[in-house]
């Protein structure tokens, strides 16, 4: 009787298995110039509007997103290599990513997923393979990273030693962000973007080392992004809006593990004692738990909102506390968010929560979207309320096109403002620098880098570009102003009372992208003018208004995906008609 069940359980897997659609597919973070341009589609009307690109990477298959082929330059998104079990599985061969940056004076990181800070030559190839048998997929895309890692100058020996101490209890001693990895070249090979998932009518379920970025945000997600090496995770996640009579809904809910970097701050070579202000971080991993929704509604064409929320803690301290879901509890500290409010419990949690909104006017052929996050847990409702400028981040945004006819080319403006420095409530309350915690010290990172917005702590950003679209040709420039970790400026030269340092970027982009048969290549050239880099700036020299250390830096970064041909054209489009 037991085997004669067995065989019917195991007859009725496998046809679930044999008779389930096909599945899909990522357009992985490596390749996130494809889905800007399927943004812009979008506002053209020429993309699924459903779609509200604030859950990325982008799932394309029959459960996920439909996308024309002439969007992706008329190719299929992996090529068809074979079919099997009456064609109920495939197998695919993955576009080959290459990724090369170079900077000359000192490192210009931004959203690379897993290549580090670097001067000097880095670069990663990625390529893999995608098979699926039902509701089974597996996706393996593993990257392998080379930098040259060359020295540069960092935080200069010419601070004094009260402003090394500042810098280490600004920053260092609560974030693992290392300025350079270690003093050799840096190699490393990792699963990148892999997943094991079990797939059903727009849901996924499953294991992924994938990058993923959340909110509308296009340069500066606060929340999350592919600025670091993307983690381990199990995942649950629509692969495509699920539509309602009141609306369409995306989510993801992520589960998964922190890693370190494995190095130390620098240390100066004059100052004796320095090391002393190094305090030794906790040798553990961090247990992470985040979360992403989407709704939008079905009377208000186009607009998209929705909230992010994330938890993260030491896996000693998790397992102690055997709380395993941290993210859907304790949202206020009075406990009215969900359980009870424990104090010590919360000394042992770095948590962060906020809102995004996204609203497309396709008849305008524009969108505008905003997030707005805190890094600290209110009290209560009423001290939202009143305090709400305390901790808070925001990004604001809008991109706009212009295309007079069909056979035009396209014309878009686009901007964004990112503010994280901590505003004027810090005078009576201070919240602390985002991304960094006192008791979960190595801070809101991954393999030593922020997985939120890549400007980092403390810093501000303002970003606009004017760009000409030919099909799937484009050309831009672009302006950008970062200040850097003001709130680390403010901090330390607070008593000096000189608002002469601040150190601010001056970058201009030009940008080129373009597709070559089954070539597609993107270059991003920045020239940067920062002006009194790392804050140096000599105390007593005349005229007052003088130039302090003003550097130059130029950064190239070059992005070549290769998308193979099906072997089988015939075959191809009866799998996927």
């Amino acid at each position: 009787m037991k085997k004669y069940f067995m065989r019917i359980i195991l007859s009725l897997v496998l046809c679930f298995c044999f008779f389930q659609e096909k599945q899909s597919q990522t357009i992985n973070l490596n390749e996130r110039f494809i889905q800007q341009n399927l943004r812009t589609a979008q506002l053209l009307g020429e993309f699924d509007p459903s779609v509200s690109f604030t859950s990325l990477p982008i799932h394309t298959g029959k459960i996920g997103v439909k996308i024309d082929s002439s969007l992706i330059g008329g190719n299929e998104y992996g090529a068809t290599l074979k079919t099997f079990f009456g064609k109920h599985g495939t197998l695919k061969i993955l576009p080959v990513n290459f990724l090369m940056e170079y900077s000359s004076h000192h490192p210009y990181s931004r959203n690379n997923g897993s290549m580090i800070p670097n001067r000097g030559y880095q670069q990663l190839i990625s390529f893999g393979f995608h098979a699926e048998l039902g509701p089974l997929s597996i996706q393996f895309k593993p990257e392998g990273v080379y930098a040259e890692n060359r020295n540069f100058e960092g935080f200069p020996d010419s601070h004094y030693g009260s402003i090394w101490s500042r810098r280490y209890n600004g920053l260092w001693n609560y974030i693992d962000m290392p300025e350079r990895f270690g003093e050799n070249a840096y190699k490393k090979s990792l699963f990148g973007q892999s997943s094991i998932r079990l797939n059903y009518s727009g849901l996924s379920l499953g294991l992924s080392s994938e990058n993923i970025w959340w909110g509308p945000s296009i340069r500066n997600s606060i929340m999350m992004s592919n600025q670091a090496q993307g983690f381990n995770h199990i995942t649950f996640n629509t692969t495509r809006p699920l539509k309602t009579f009141i609306g369409n809904f995306e989510w993801q809910v992520v589960t998964g593990r922190l890693e370190a970097s494995g190095f130390r701050p620098p240390e100066p070579g004059q100052t004796v004692g320095i090391s002393n202000f190094y305090i030794p971080k906790n040798d553990d991993w961090r247990y992470y738990q985040g979360l992403t929704f989407t709704y939008s509604p079905k009377w208000i064409d186009g607009l998209s909102l929705g909230l992010i929320r994330w938890v993260q803690m030491y896996g000693e301290f998790a397992t102690k506390n055997r709380d395993y879901f941290p993210v859907f509890a304790v949202l206020f500290r009075d406990g009215s968010g969900g359980s009870a409010f424990d104090y010590t419990y919360d000394q042992g949690i770095d948590q962060a929560a906020g809102i995004f909104g996204r609203w497309v006017w396709q008849d305008a052929k524009a969108e505008i979207y905003g997030e707005l996050n805190y890094n600290d847990a209110k009290y209560n409702l009423r001290d939202l309320m009143l305090d709400s400028d305390h901790a808070r981040a925001y990004t604001v945004g809008f991109n706009k096109v212009f295309k007079k006819n069909q056979a035009s080319k396209i014309y878009k403006v686009s901007y964004e403002r990112t503010m994280m420095q901590q505003t004027s409530s810090r005078l009576l309350r201070n919240a602390g620098s985002w991304y960094m915690h006192s008791s979960v010290r190595h801070g809101y990172t991954n393999n030593g880098e922020v997985i939120g917005a890549g400007i980092g702590p403390g810093s501000n950003s303002q970003y606009f570009e004017l760009s000409m679209i030919d099909k799937l040709d484009k050309y831009g420039v672009a302006f950008e102003v970062i200040d850097q970790d003001n709130d680390f400026f403010i901090g330390a030269f607070e008593e000096a009372q000189d608002f002469r340092r601040y150190w601010k970027d001056f970058n201009v982009h030009f940008s080129f992208q373009k597709k070559i048969k089954n070539y597609w290549g993107h270059i991003n050239v920045v020239y940067s003018r920062s002006l009194n880099y790392q804050w140096e700036l000599e105390d007593f020299t005349e005229p007052y208004y003088h130039a302090g250390t003003d550097v130059n830096n130029l950064h190239v970064n070059f992005n070549l995906t290769y998308h193979f041909n099906s072997k089988k054209k015939h075959e191809l489009n009866k799998v996927y008609p």
